[in-house]
Order: C-alpha cells, then structure tokens, then sequence
C-alpha cells in the first residue's frame, strides 16, 4: 500500500511563514502529479499548488507569488514553503499524489495538516 504522511502544520502569526512537507512510502512505481488542497471550515476542498513529475507547477491565484510548490523525486517528497500568511490561508492542508502502483494509477490523500493563522 501507499501512504503520505503530511508535517509543518501549525499555528503563525499573519505575514509568517511555514512549511508543509509531504513524504509518498509503499509499493511506488512513479509519482506523476503532486499537490497541496486546502479546506477551510464551511468551504470547499480548493486545489493550492500542483507540480509534475518534470517540475511544472501550477498555483491558485490566492497564493501566487506567496507560496511556492516544490518537490524531491529522490525522496519522493512534496513541499509548500507559504510565506506572507493571512488569517484567510487558515485551513486544513491536504497532500495529494497521483501515483502508479504497479501499472495502475491511483489518487492518494494525506490525513491533513491544520495551519492556522492568527495574532
């Protein structure tokens, strides 16, 4: 089986700065697509930031220029390093991977990660 296990979360002050990790363990053949989504109380799951496998990212506009997607293919690790935090980036963060076992892709989620931001 495949796990992702999500660290960083926590609690900031606005205009702080955290870093999500996201590490894929199991029986991985490839990773293609990583990503960030967030759930705040009330809303929506809305996708964050994405990255494929070739380094391609994608943000949603709330985030661009603030936050930044990366990833480790060696470690099999997603990261999102969020600077300039607002009260409104406060929710639950999700790691997703898109990710073939054996020869059959399969979505994966993270259990989440609570990032709050508050004076």
């Amino acid at each position: 089986q495949v796990q992702l296990v999500e660290s960083g979360g926590g609690l900031v002050q606005p205009g702080g700065s955290l870093r999500l990790s996201c590490a894929a363990s199991g029986s991985i053949f490839s990773i293609h697509r990583m990503g960030w989504y967030r759930q705040a109380p009330g809303k929506q799951r809305e996708l964050v930031a994405s990255i494929t496998s070739g380094g391609n990212t994608n943000y949603a506009d709330s985030v661009k220029g603030r936050f930044t997607i990366s990833r480790d293919n060696a470690k099999n690790t997603v990261y999102l390093q969020m600077n300039s935090l607002k009260p409104e980036d406060t929710a639950v963060y999700y790691c997703n991977a898109y990710i073939v076992v054996g020869l059959v892709p399969y979505d994966y989620w993270g259990q989440g990660t609570q990032v709050t931001v508050s004076s």
